[in-house]
């Protein structure tokens, strides 16, 4: 098999641009904005997740800034130290 016939081929093609661009808009906007700095895949994935249970754009957004504000605050103690106002 040559490396052009793999899978990992055709996904090593696609620009990180046109992987940002084909998210939705709403998602898009709550990126620009985010603290941390989500990979494409894991925000389209927590994007389709909650959309899948809420069928709503304002609930799947709440759910991203839940999970964002979790992260900051299980992570908060390793990056800026235990005495950090966010760290649990």
């Amino acid at each position: 098999m040559s490396n052009l016939s793999s899978p990992r081929a055709r996904w090593a093609a696609r620009t990180p641009m046109a992987a940002h661009d084909a998210l939705p808009a709403p998602l898009r906007r709550w990126l620009a904005n985010a603290a941390l700095p989500w990979s494409i895949p894991s925000a389209k994935r927590a994007w389709t997740n909650a959309m899948r249970k809420n069928h709503n754009e304002a609930a799947a957004l709440a759910y991203l800034t839940r999970i964002e504000a979790a992260t900051l605050r299980r992570e908060a103690a390793q990056v800026w130290g235990k005495t950090h106002p966010a760290a649990t």
